[in-house]
């Protein structure tokens, strides 16, 4: 399997995935800083809050990376249905559950890992500049980073159930488009942060979305020997 996973990696060449990660990143950190000066001026405190800033890098990253885990479905499968190419790989002496495995793994893994480290670079970056400069009218407290810390691991494995959901309506309809369309309002469902309640960070209800992204992958991996590739 992790054969199988190297060779994709290696075919499909995800540099862009890096870079893009890069610099969502940097795009997340600055909107973070501007968001934090332009409440200093406006004079509030609840938007300069330690922990409101928290929950604005989670939720930002998060639901960039459940985009990426999108577009990543769109290159690794959809797009190889699309060209016809996937019946070149079905010609090799490999089962094909083990091909959509291999893909999806490394949909979730990547996603998986990039929430990880993005919080702890944004969180850790930004943390950095507020000791410095003093955007926030309190500082970072051991007890949030450490709660943050403690939260981080199991949305990270949630945002990675949830990158699969995208899966289900690209094969569907074989079209990329679809796919990252699909992965934008699974966004705006499961990464919803309203006051009244913060659907984003309810742990429950993130895991009921990434059984609901596994059980796609279940029966997209199932039904693979079913596929019409000529379609």
């Amino acid at each position: 399997m992790l054969r199988l996973m190297k060779l994709e990696l290696k075919k499909f060449k995800l540099g862009w995935y890096v870079k893009g990660a890069v610099i969502t990143n940097i795009a997340i950190l600055a909107l973070m800083i501007f968001t934090s000066i332009v409440a200093q001026v406006e004079g509030d405190p609840e938007i300069r809050d330690p922990q409101t800033m928290l929950l604005m890098a989670s939720t930002l990253v998060r639901a960039t990376f459940i985009i990426f885990g999108g577009v990543l479905i769109a290159k690794l499968i959809i797009d190889e249905y699309k060209n016809k190419t996937i019946l070149l790989m079905f010609s090799y002496p490999i089962n094909r559950k083990k091909m959509m495995v291999s893909k999806l793994a490394i949909t979730a893994t990547l996603t998986f890992i990039t929430v990880i480290v993005s919080n702890i670079l944004v969180v850790g970056i930004f943390f950095g500049i507020d000791s410095y400069f003093s955007i926030l009218p309190n500082s970072f407290t051991v007890d949030q980073l450490i709660q943050e810390g403690i939260n981080l691991i199991p949305l990270a494995i949630a945002t990675a159930g949830i990158s699969l959901i995208p899966l289900y309506f690209g094969m569907r309809k074989r079209s990329v488009p679809t796919t990252i369309v699909s992965s934008i309002i699974v966004v705006l469902i499961a990464i919803n942060n309203q006051p009244i309640f913060p659907i984003a960070t309810f742990l429950p209800l993130q895991f009921t979305f990434a059984a609901i992204g596994a059980a796609i992958a279940y029966y997209g991996i199932k039904n693979i020997e079913k596929e019409d590739i000529t379609v």
